[in-house]
């Protein structure tokens, strides 16, 4: 059986009877008092929602009046060069809260990291302070990537140079909008790819309305990851007795073709994808889900993660940091190709704390 501490038990009892003494004796100083701490809480409380309130990512249209030139610089004057062209177009302000020199530190490689955020072609077409001090030589993915230099991440990440004719469509938000997308347009890009013909072209447009999702995107998307002529990825690859399909080139990560090639493939297996049409609609509910659902629903944000979700940087969908570029090219062939170009499209324009007077060169 449990036994009492009846000292304890008296010393608390004496306790109470002396702090009810109190409260009679000085009702009107223990009223003030309980009055005070209770305003400081309420205080406390309303301060710390300002602050989280101000930290807050948040969207607001742009209405040609509501941008702070002093502390965005560079992004009015082309914003409202652009709307001079194209009346119908929208502009939607993304204020990121995130602090630029934060996000270049971050989106740069380091010995922390296994493999680069970003990466760009073994090429002489770059300029060579476009490779990373940081495994300046050592070769990525299949062989052919280099890890990229902040200087290269920040004038790709630059919105400023980006809101011009050849690049606003890195950031137009990836939606379905009735007319603007339509069968001749699909049938322009994809003449002479693996994704030509009638039928396929068809079924992008149902399987952009129905996830609404811009299918001149999707084309696009499938044509950055497996080229014009398709690879073995959407040509059918045979894995454990099976041909499988990714021609978005999911969970398509090593560093040799093979290696690259055998997680693609296994992903594919896993989910079923026997045949290229299952692989396509598969590959749209990916995105959809892993990445239009969490906001990265532009070119330039499946790129640059961003946007708030469970943490920042790491969720991006290729390390390919001239991806956006050359796939947002593609987008705007197809809608002028359609004429549909000065449709109303929305473009999410990404705004950074701290940004630099001067546009970041090349």
């Amino acid at each position: 059986m449990k036994s009492f501490n009846y000292n304890n038990t008296n010393k608390e009892n004496n306790l109470i009877r002396k702090i009810v003494k109190v409260v009679r004796e000085n009702p009107k100083k223990v009223r003030n008092f309980v009055i005070a701490v209770i305003v400081l809480i309420i205080i406390s409380i309303g301060v710390q929602m300002i602050v989280e309130e101000a930290q807050k990512q948040k969207y607001v249209e742009y209405d040609g009046e509501n941008l702070n030139e002093a502390k965005y610089p560079g992004y009015k004057e082309l914003i409202d060069s652009l709307l001079e062209e194209h009346p119908n177009w929208k502009f939607t302000l993304f204020y990121t809260k995130l602090d630029w020199n934060e996000i270049i530190e971050n989106e740069g490689h380091s010995d922390t990291r296994i493999y680069p955020l970003n990466l760009i072609p073994d090429s002489s077409n770059y300029p060579e302070d476009w490779r990373c001090e940081i495994d300046k030589d050592k070769r990525f993915d299949n062989g052919t990537w280099l890890c990229a230099s902040n200087k290269a991440i920040e004038y790709k990440m630059d919105p400023r140079n980006i809101l011009n004719e050849d690049n606003i469509f890195q950031f137009k938000e990836l939606n379905y909008v009735e007319g603007a997308q339509n069968i001749e347009g699909l049938k322009e890009i994809t003449e002479g790819t693996f994704l030509e013909g009638d039928n396929i072209s068809k079924a992008l447009i149902e399987a952009g309305k129905n996830s609404n999702l811009d299918p001149y995107f999707i084309a696009s998307r499938l044509i950055q990851e497996q080229g014009r002529d398709g690879t073995t990825l959407s040509k059918g690859y045979e894995y454990n007795g099976a041909i499988v399909y990714n021609p978005f080139n999911i969970n398509a990560i090593g560093n040799s073709k093979d290696e690259i090639l055998e997680s693609a493939a296994s992903y594919a297996y896993e989910q079923g994808w026997d045949s290229l049409e299952k692989a396509i609609i598969g590959g749209i509910d990916f995105m959809k889900e892993g990445y239009i659902n969490e906001g990265q629903n532009t070119l330039y944000l499946q790129k640059f993660d961003v946007v708030k979700q469970e943490g920042l940087y790491e969720h991006q969908y290729m390390q390919n940091l001239l991806a956006p570029t050359s796939e947002a090219s593609n987008m705007k062939d197809i809608y002028e190709a359609s004429d549909t170009v000065d449709s109303e499209l929305n473009f999410i324009i990404p705004l950074y704390e701290n940004m630099p007077e001067e546009v970041c060169e090349e």
